[in-house]
């Protein structure tokens, strides 16, 4: 629906029907941390914030590394 990342919606369908077929039906553990870490990714993209906290950090890094941008 595009509330996350581009490419989310069908990575997230792909790796679900592929946890869907190898999972035991008594552990279902898989396909909920998969929905836990694409729940985690749309909450990241939907924050204000998001963008800026990571250029920041890009640029801390790469200052750190002491290369340029």
């Amino acid at each position: 629906m595009g509330y996350g990342f581009p490419g989310d919606a069908d990575d997230f369908e792909a790796e679900l029907a592929r946890e869907i077929n190898h999972a035991d039906p008594a552990d279902l553990t898989g396909i909920a941390r998969l929905v836990e870490e694409f729940r985690g990714r749309i909450i990241a993209r939907q924050d204000p914030d998001f963008d800026t906290a990571i250029a920041t950090a890009v640029s801390e890094i790469r200052a750190a590394r002491g290369t340029a941008q």
